[in-house]
């Protein structure tokens, strides 16, 4: 066998292996089971790539989306890895060379999507072939309670059955002690080493505000942060995606659409031109993304509320892969809150199931609430401890003012019981301001004792106020009543004065924010950099893939600073393996060379 580091090295380009996955790799390789928790960006694919390389026969992957094995397939073809695909996108012919290419041993990573997999054809065929490993990629799709669920995971514990000899690696980037407990049950992994890496991504800022004036919000981000970055708009609804997707372009910039709803054949077109062309910003639902290996993804931009802190985590998480500075920023409202909470009790589910949805809200919500680090609160959602504050989150960056909101919530729960639990947040607070108009006189609300008591607040800060005990779980919507506002056990002790509040003071931002991020560190130079992306661009364009298929931005810098001026030093920078070192080098040296002739004439 070839040791695993010299196929890191030869194939892939890098001097070493991070943390936790020299003893995955080395785990498979011994032909035993693994489940690992790892970042997004943290080179879990790797995880599973070397050891296929590694052991005699093919590695299977099971991923979840068609779009993507394409994308995935070459990038190993460039490597010099026999790397193939399986799904319902080919033809019976084109399929058929495939699986011919697997039983005579031709292939070393083979694709497969799980509805394929579970079929008696295709497993009579793995049965007959030489088999390296299974990876189950994005493995938190078995869980009924994670947010990606797909029911066909549910039948993957087969592979154990049928394939007993074969180590199994379970991947994902995002999944809690519930979540976990479940992919190891139902993938019958009670055997596997558990590897779970640090959650933290260190590169990306969390930024967390509320909606205003949402459009013009993210177009003042994008003019002073993003003018010419790709990156990701989420959005709750279709029809917010295509009317978020066309204003941008209104607005000059090279936005796309991509939901559910749209024609296959145009979401395949849209996703293309996203990972293969520079500053596109795809405004997407949350159907766009899992898997997604774009490195230079600069952004992830909600403009609705996530309904899950799992949700959040791995939609963000597709900012910044390459480990360069990235912004995860979200505007939210009272309005997000009572829509998802409307969302999840018109569902199918059963009551446990929205129970714990409601919980995984209510978590959500507090994140977007707190007044401390950002970081540590995500972090400690998934088990994990960041000791200090972690600097770079708007609550860090940015302390956030409190304020003793007691009186003014002991106001607000007042006026609610007091007329009913039947009225939404605009008449509650008409009642505590005392305006006069004919729905307070209909129903004699100018009679009650806090009618005007709440005067010395504007409507922004009681909707503030609102808000902030719906989050906390004082307050909850009743939806079949468009939104009135009920009492919940938690306001008992406020009432009775056993307890006191803070609240966030929240502040108009200002209009514009100061550059949070140095596109290039400062001894790149810069006409070197765009030369050398303009080489990478061609040679893309020319092989119909993209850019950062042939090298990713952090090798263009390290060539930027190391300058090599030949093919070994060339094959030496980080991310440059034997192949690509061979395919590419002459073309990057002689950009080099050229540019270091007309700085010295």
């Amino acid at each position: 066998m070839t040791s695993p580091l010299t196929v890191l090295q030869t194939v892939f380009g890098y001097p070493a292996f991070r943390p936790l996955q020299e003893a995955v790799v080395q785990r498979l390789v011994d032909g035993e089971d693994a489940l690992v928790l790892m970042p997004t960006g943290g080179g879990k694919s790797l995880c599973y790539q070397v050891p296929a390389l590694v052991r005699p026969g093919c590695g299977i992957v099971i991923s979840p989306l068609i779009a993507l094995m394409q994308d995935q397939v070459d990038a190993l073809r460039e490597l010099g890895v026999r790397a193939a695909y399986l799904n319902s996108s080919l033809d019976s012919a084109t399929a058929q060379t495939v699986e011919q290419a697997l039983a005579n041993g031709q292939l070393d990573l083979l694709y497969i999507a799980p509805e394929r997999l579970v079929q008696n054809r295709m497993l009579d065929l793995l049965q007959r072939a030489d088999i390296a490993l299974f990876a189950i990629d994005e493995a938190h799709c078995v869980s009924q309670w994670g947010h990606d669920f797909r029911a066909d995971y549910l039948q993957l514990s087969l592979l154990h059955e049928r394939f007993p000899a074969v180590p199994r690696i379970a991947l994902t980037a995002t999944a809690d002690a519930r979540t976990r407990q479940e992919i190891i049950t139902r993938l019958d992994l009670e055997g596997a080493e558990k590897f779970i890496a640090g959650f933290d991504r260190p590169n990306i800022r969390y930024r967390i505000a509320l909606k205003q004036n949402p459009k013009q919000q993210l177009l003042r981000f994008l003019k002073a942060e993003h003018p010419r970055d790709a990156g990701i708009v989420y959005c709750l609804s279709r029809k917010k995606v295509e009317e978020t997707a066309l204003w941008l372009q209104q607005e000059g910039y090279n936005a796309l659409p991509y939901h559910a709803g749209l024609p296959a054949a145009l979401r395949s077109s849209h996703q293309s031109r996203f990972l293969r062309e520079d500053a596109v910003i795809m405004v997407a639902t949350i159907a766009f993304g899992m898997g997604i290996d774009k490195p230079d993804v600069r952004f992830v931009a909600h403009l609705d509320l996530p309904k899950t802190i799992e949700a959040y985590y791995q939609e963000t998480g597709r900012a910044g892969r390459d480990g360069l500075p990235a912004d995860a920023w979200l505007v939210y409202g009272l309005q997000d809150v009572l829509k998802l909470r409307q969302m999840m009790d018109n569902s199918e589910g059963s009551a446990e199931h929205k129970r714990a949805e409601q919980q995984r809200l209510n978590a959500m919500l507090g994140l977007c609430e707190i007044t401390t680090c950002r970081r540590q609160a995500l972090l400690h959602y998934f088990g994990d401890d960041l000791p200090q504050p972690c600097g770079n989150c708007d609550t860090c960056l940015e302390p956030v003012p409190t304020w003793d909101g007691t009186e003014a919530a002991r106001m607000a729960l007042s006026a609610v019981y007091r007329t009913g639990q039947r009225f939404g947040v605009n008449h509650l607070i008409e009642v505590l301001r005392g305006i006069e108009n004919d729905r307070i006189f209909q129903y004699d609300h100018h009679c009650l004792p806090t009618f005007g008591v709440g005067k010395a607040l504007d409507n922004h800060q009681w909707r503030s106020v609102f808000r902030q005990l719906v989050a906390g779980g004082y307050l909850t919507a009743d939806l079949e009543r468009f939104g009135a506002l009920r009492l919940q056990d938690k306001c008992r002790g406020l009432l009775k004065g056993e307890e006191t509040l803070q609240l966030r003071k929240d502040i108009a931002r200002k209009a514009t924010r100061q550059q949070t991020r140095q596109p290039l560190p400062e001894e790149v130079d810069v006409g070197l950099w765009e030369a050398l992306r303009e080489c990478r661009r061609s040679l893309a364009e020319t092989q119909g893939i993209p850019p950062y298929i042939i090298f990713h931005d952090r090798t263009l810098q390290d060539m930027c600073a190391q300058l090599p001026r030949d093919i070994a030093a060339f094959g030496r920078l980080s991310g440059v393996g034997e192949r690509k070192r061979d395919k590419y080098g002459r073309d990057f040296l002689r950009v080099i060379e050229q540019h270091l002739e007309q700085s010295t004439a």
